[in-house]
């Protein structure tokens, strides 16, 4: 065999494995965000596609819709596949966490600006 009859399969090889690896990233990705509007609860805070922030008020399963908070007695109605993610709310400075890995390191920020507060005063 010489390396010219080998090169036609190596290359489909090689064209097939991204292809097949950014498949199971997709479907992976498309199962998680399933998962996320499945699990939606009222008193959820959440972020749509559009970047806003709200707490979910009611689920509707009839119509695949949610009704979102976005403040003190404002209800909206939107499709449920609005939803981009869960946010973390801190209490403590209100600060909104997009990550829950990422609480500890608001804590973290709210002690260094209490200790620089402190010094301050």
């Amino acid at each position: 065999m010489d390396l010219s009859s080998l090169m036609f399969p190596l290359l489909l090889v090689l064209l097939a494995v991204p292809l097949f690896l950014s498949a199971r990233k997709q479907k992976r990705a498309v199962a998680e965000q399933q998962a996320l509007l499945n699990s939606l609860e009222p008193g959820d805070r959440v972020m749509t596609t559009s970047g806003l922030y709200a707490t979910v008020a009611g689920v509707n399963d009839e119509d695949n819709t949610i009704d979102l908070e976005v403040a003190d007695g404002v209800v909206t109605t939107w499709l449920r596949q609005a939803i981009r993610e869960k946010v973390v709310v801190d209490t403590e400075t209100d600060a909104v966490v997009d990550d829950v890995d990422d609480v500890d390191a608001v804590d973290e920020t709210a002690d260094v600006d209490r200790a620089q507060q402190e010094t301050k005063k």
